[in-house]
């Protein structure tokens, strides 16, 4: 026989057979995981960690499912992409994004709570004494025109705040470096780690979760009709992401580091580590009812007070049926609680 008919027929002999190997099967794209995917509502970050860590450690296949990531940023809109039905989840805001949706009529449900504290803080420098909220209203106080349109309008409801005190936030911290007499908004994950790195010194935080501003953030968004006929699908991507979510702070991270990295190339190690921490110290995902229900965790009294808040503030509507913004159907069972740290 011709060598080259030979090394032919012997190649196409050995790859008959792997083809029914074991080790072939093992290898190939496993069919029977439901394809998801996720939209999150800015670049990667380790705000979104535990999502990624599912990802990447596996966790997401285990349950079932092959998850693609949709990273979001100033130029992209996935929650549209949700609404469209070109996403199945989306990372929604905080629980006021939630409040909207009922009052526009647009099919969409909250099915899990990531935060239990709104991360969103204001900085002050450190020569400002700051004992309780109030002592902020003295200073020129740095706004966004999203912040100014949701929290600070509680601000001025529950605490006699101003309008005549803010000024515009740009997401540029030079203006309140340079004015001691300032207060700037941010997240305490990331804003205060910017202004030390480029000022040199350490900014006070004031958390306004703390004060009584008890909205859930970083939300679990997806539409009506996927949890009426696809609702163990979504029970397995919750019960997946909360335990992603545990992996992440509380075990080996690295691997969901990585896929934040190669993602965004701009984020550091450093960022990743000081994020993560005060995640942890702020108690920002676990913490209050997490401890019994788990990460996730929501309940019907704390929504009906950050709605009646919000009515109070007229930043939503009194007549909506808030009730219709989320669901408890798929939280509160504790899932991946053993994961945490025993002390």
């Amino acid at each position: 026989m011709n060598p080259a008919v030979l090394r032919r027929a012997l190649t196409g002999m050995a790859a008959a057979w792997l083809m029914t190997s074991p080790a072939f099967a093992q290898s190939k794209p496993d069919t029977r995981l439901d394809k998801v995917s996720f939209g999150t509502n800015w670049v990667a970050e380790a705000e979104h960690g535990g999502f990624f860590q599912a990802v990447a450690d596996g966790t997401y296949k285990k349950y079932g499912l092959d998850v693609t990531i949709v990273p979001g940023g100033p130029n992209s809109n996935n929650r549209m992409l949700l609404i469209a039905g070109k996403l199945d989840f989306f990372m929604s805001a905080n629980t006021l994004q939630s409040f909207d949706a009922v009052t526009n009529k647009v099919p969409l449900v909250t099915v899990a709570a990531v935060f239990q504290k709104d991360p969103q803080v204001f900085l002050t420098h450190p020569e400002v004494k700051i004992s309780k909220l109030e002592d902020l209203k003295p200073l020129t106080l740095l706004v966004s025109k999203e912040g100014v349109a949701s929290y600070f309008q509680w601000l001025k409801s529950e605490y006699g705040f101003s309008e005549s005190r803010v000024k515009p936030y740009t997401f540029n911290s030079q203006p309140f470096i340079v004015n001691k007499q300032s207060a700037m908004q941010g997240y305490v994950t990331s804003e205060p780690y910017a202004v030390e790195k480029a000022a040199g010194f350490k900014p006070n935080v004031v958390l306004l979760a703390d004060y009584g501003f008890n909205a859930y953030s970083t939300l679990i968004e997806t539409r009506t009709e996927v949890v009426d006929k696809k609702p163990d699908l979504v029970q397995r991507f919750v019960d997946a992401s909360m335990i992603g979510w545990y992996n992440y702070l509380y075990g080996d991270n690295a691997p969901g580091n990585a896929m934040i990295k190669k993602l965004n190339p701009e984020m550091t190690d450093e960022l990743l580590k000081y994020s993560i921490a005060k995640m942890k110290e702020y108690g920002i995902v676990d913490s209050g009812d997490t401890l019994k229900d788990g990460i996730g965790a929501m309940n019907d009294a704390r929504v009906a007070s950050f709605f009646d808040k919000m009515v109070r503030a007229g930043v939503v509507r009194r007549d909506i049926d808030y009730r219709q913004a989320y669901t408890l159907r798929f939280i509160n069972k504790a899932v991946g609680r053993d994961l945490r740290p025993k002390n």
